[in-house]
C-alpha cells in the first residue's frame, strides 16, 4: 500500500477542463462520421471524387457535357418542422425535407441539381440519431438525383438543449446558359401549371403549430378522422421532390419556367418569374386543397389572405408552359405519378384587374371547392 512521505499533508485534486468535460464528446463525433459514410456513398455520382471525411468535397465539373455551362446555387432550412420531429422523436425524414427545400429552388431556372452540403448542429451529437437524419438527407438526394457530397455536424452543448437540432444544406446545379428558364422566356397566353404538394412541406410551422397545438392543444400522437391517422405524421409528411419531375417537362417541353411555391404562398412566388407587363390569372375552383389546410384555417380562425401568404395551399410547384405543351406536361408527370392540372393563365398586366390582386401582379379567383 503506498503511503504519502511524512510531513505532507493530501492537497485535494483539482478537476482538470477538457472538451468532454464541457460536453463535446469528439469520440462521437468520428463515430458519427462512419456510420454516415455508407449513406454518402449511396447518394453519389460519376463526377464525384474521394469520399466523405476530408476538408473539401471534391466534384469534376466535366464541362464537356455543356458548351457554356452556368452554376446555379441556393440554400436553405426546414424551418420549426425540426420542432415536430424532436417532439415526435421520430427523424428519418427531416432530411427530405432538406433536400426538397434546396434542389427545387435550383430547378427553377432549369438546373439539374449536382450536388449538396449540409449543416446540422445539435445541443448533443448522439451518432445514431444524426446517422437517421443523414439517411434521410442521402435518400432525398437520391430521389433528386444529386450527390451527398459531405457536410459538418456541430454540438452546441451549453447553447442547445440536448435532442434538440437545427440543419441547413447548401446545393449546386448545373445549366446551359442558352437553356436557362427564367421570367424573360414568358409570354402572353402562356398557361400556368400546378403540381400538387404532399402537405405542408416546410413553410408556415410555427403558425401550424401555434394553432394546432397552443390553441387546438391537439395532441401529436393523436387520431385525425381527416386525415386517416395521426397528426403527427401528417405534419411530418415529407416534402415532395419535384427536380427530376421538372427536369423531365424541361427535356420534352418548351416550358418557360417554373415556381417552386414555399415561404410567401402561391401568389408571391408565382409573381417572382412574371416579367414586367405581364400578370398571371389563377383559379382557386382548380383544386381542393388537403384537410390540413382547412384544419388550420377553421381551429385558428385564420383568414384566407393569411393563409395563402403563409402555405402552400395544396401546390408545391408551378409551370409556366405555352398552350400547346400543356397536354404533353400533364401526362408526363401523371405517368410520373405527380397530380397536376391548369391553374390559370398569363395575360398583359393591362388586361388583367388587379385590384384585389393576391401579389403585385397574380390574382386567385374563387374559391375552394369543399373547402
Amino acid at each position: 500500500m503506498a503511503t504519502r512521505p511524512p510531513g505532507k499533508s493530501k492537497a485535494p485534486r483539482k478537476s482538470r477542463a477538457s472538451y468532454a468535460a464541457a460536453g463535446v464528446d469528439i469520440e462521437a463525433g468520428e463515430r458519427a462520421v462512419e456510420q454516415l459514410r455508407p449513406w454518402a456513398q449511396q447518394a453519389s455520382r460519376p463526377e464525384v471524387l474521394g469520399g466523405i471525411g476530408g476538408f473539401a468535397g471534391l466534384f469534376a465539373l466535366k464541362s464537356g457535357r455543356y458548351r457554356e455551362p452556368v452554376l446555379a446555387a441556393s440554400t436553405d432550412g426546414v424551418g420549426t418542422k425540426v420542432a415536430i420531429a424532436q417532439a415526435m422523436d421520430k427523424h428519418d425524414t427531416i432530411g427530405q425535407d432538406l433536400v426538397a427545400m434546396v434542389v427545387d429552388d435550383v430547378v427553377v431556372c432549369g438546373a439539374e441539381p449536382l450536388f449538396l452540403q449540409d449543416y446540422i448542429s445539435v445541443g448533443k451529437l448522439v451518432p445514431d440519431q444524426i446517422e437517421t437524419i443523414v439517411r434521410g438527407i442521402a435518400e432525398g438526394c437520391t430521389q433528386a438525383g444529386c450527390a451527398l457530397l459531405g457536410g459538418e455536424t456541430a454540438e452546441h452543448r451549453g447553447i442547445m438543449e440536448q435532442g434538440h437540432y437545427d440543419l441547413s444544406a447548401f446545393g449546386v446545379g448545373i445549366v446551359e446558359a442558352d437553356e436557362m428558364l427564367g421570367p424573360d422566356r414568358v409570354r402572353p397566353g402562356d398557361k400556368v401549371v400546378a403540381m400538387a404538394s404532399s402537405g405542408l412541406h416546410s413553410n408556415g410551422y410555427s403558425l401550424a403549430r401555434q394553432v394546432l397545438l397552443n390553441i387546438a392543444r391537439m395532441p401529436l400522437d393523436g387520431q385525425v378522422e381527416e386525415f386517416g391517422h395521426t397528426l403527427g405524421e401528417e405534419l411530418l409528411e415529407p416534402t415532395r421532390i419535384y427536380a427530376r419531375h421538372c427536369l423531365a417537362v424541361a427535356a420534352e417541353t418548351s416550358v418557360r419556367t417554373f415556381a417552386h411555391i414555399t415561404g410567401g404562398g402561391l401568389a408571391r412566388n408565382l409573381d417572382r418569374v412574371l416579367p414586367k407587363g405581364l400578370a398571371a390569372v389563377c383559379e382557386r375552383g382548380t383544386w381542393t386543397p388537403a384537410p390540413v389546410f382547412k384544419l388550420i384555417a377553421t381551429r385558428g380562425r385564420v383568414e384566407r389572405a393569411e393563409m395563402d401568404r403563409t402555405f402552400n395551399m395544396g401546390i408545391g410547384m408551378l409551370a409556366i408552359l405555352p398552350p400547346d405543351d400543356v397536354d404533353r406536361a400533364l401526362a408526363m408527370l401523371t405517368a410520373r405519378h405527380v397530380k397536376s392540372w391548369v391553374l390559370g393563365e398569363v395575360h398583359r398586366t393591362r388586361d388583367v384587374e388587379l385590384a384585389e390582386a393576391d401579389g403585385p401582379r397574380v390574382v386567385l379567383r374563387g374559391d375552394h371547392p369543399r373547402f
